[in-house]
């Protein structure tokens, strides 16, 4: 009897040690399983007399109701204590905030943001948009725009021009996105009213100028356009972009050999602490070049400038969302770094649109 005692005390303590659930289960198998040490005592009972086996019996039974009540409470423990380590290990705060979705956490480019801006300003105008490719013909990009033999634009230093065709020709990376207006009088009939947005090349690299840039060029042909709609039609564009209700601008002479007469425009606005407003103060900023398009233009394009004539301008993409939104270099914009995306970039669920206002 002392050693089931001894036995039982043993079995009990282990029981208490067990740290886990596995380590329980080993002693359960010492203890009650078919070679356990309760199992053998059992198993002596058949060789005893019927006294010994009546007060023996009943002792080990005994101790085999408290091993497996102690085997029962400790698992109950263990259980209870994983469930509690596992539900701490996965606790969710609920007071931090969620993780954006992938909508959410993605951004719209400025200059995808930009041009979306101008051409729902000019199609809410009458404009159609009119896009070409941006390898173009040297007769497509200078010799139909008017542009001599000997213009600086056709030096190999100002143009990415690619290897001189057998017969002499060139082909070039467009120099601006005037072709496009080219190609669309030569497939069109009067009257003719695009916008020509794309991307154009030049061998200019600072703060202010990029390689590869974006432009949009407007035109216009119809037997009545002239100089009073161009400035109508700008007026109403820079209130639009720029969100104001009124703007001044200065139309001052310039030339470019493809309009005649050509003009420089310059808008009203304020500098102030690093930032310019517009549409107030007493400062001017030019901002684009435009004016009639010349005679010649019009007749390399097979239409007659007698019965004809028309109107064209020309901006950069990339510099007016500069101004618009405050960004300080140009080549940031084409640098591919997501963290300065994150902060210029727009929410594509929360695109503004002119109806519900630009800055909505």
């Amino acid at each position: 009897m002392s050693d089931l005692a001894s036995l039982e005390t043993s079995i009990l303590d282990q029981i208490a040690a067990a740290g886990d659930e596995a380590a329980l289960e080993a002693v359960r198998v010492a203890a009650l399983g078919k070679k356990g040490s309760i199992s053998a005592l059992l198993a002596t009972l058949g060789k005893m007399s019927p006294d010994e086996r009546k007060t023996q019996g009943a002792a080990i039974n005994l101790a085999k109701d408290k091993v497996t009540q102690a085997l029962t409470a400790r698992r109950d423990v263990l259980k209870s204590a994983a469930l509690d380590a596992r539900l701490a290990s996965e606790t969710i705060d609920v007071t931090l905030p969620l993780q954006d979705t992938p909508a959410d956490a993605g951004r719209i480019h400025p200059l995808s943001q930009v041009m979306d801006e101008l051409t729902t300003i000019f199609a809410d105008m009458g404009f159609s948009i009119a896009e070409g490719p941006d390898v173009e013909t040297d007769d497509y990009n200078f010799t139909k725009l008017n542009f001599p033999e000997g213009h600086p634009a056709r030096e190999m230093h100002d143009t990415f021009f690619f290897n001189p065709k057998p017969d002499g020709s060139r082909i070039l990376l467009r120099t601006h996105t005037s072709p496009v207006q080219v190609r669309t009088m030569l497939s069109q009939k009067p009257p003719i009213r695009v916008i020509c947005p794309g991307r154009t090349y030049r061998i200019d690299s600072d703060a202010t100028h990029t390689p590869q840039f974006h432009q949009v060029e407007g035109l216009v042909i119809d037997k009545g356009s002239h100089l009073g709609h161009l400035k109508w039609i700008l007026h109403e564009f820079c209130k639009a972009f720029f969100e104001v209700d009124h703007i001044n601008m200065k139309f001052r002479p310039s030339f470019f050999p493809f309009t005649e007469p050509s003009l420089e425009v310059d808008i009203q606005c304020r500098r102030d602490k690093g930032e310019i407003r517009f549409g107030e103060g007493e400062d001017w900023l030019e901002i684009l070049g435009c004016g009639m398009v010349h005679p010649n233009v019009l007749r390399a394009c097979g239409i007659d400038p007698d019965e004809y004539q028309g109107f064209a301008w020309g901006m950069g993409i990339d510099r007016i969302a500069m101004l618009k939104y405050g960004m300080s270099d140009l080549r940031q914009l084409f640098e591919g770094d997501v963290r300065w995306l994150s902060h210029y970039g727009f929410k594509p669920l929360e695109v503004p649109t002119l109806a519900g206002g630009l800055s909505a």
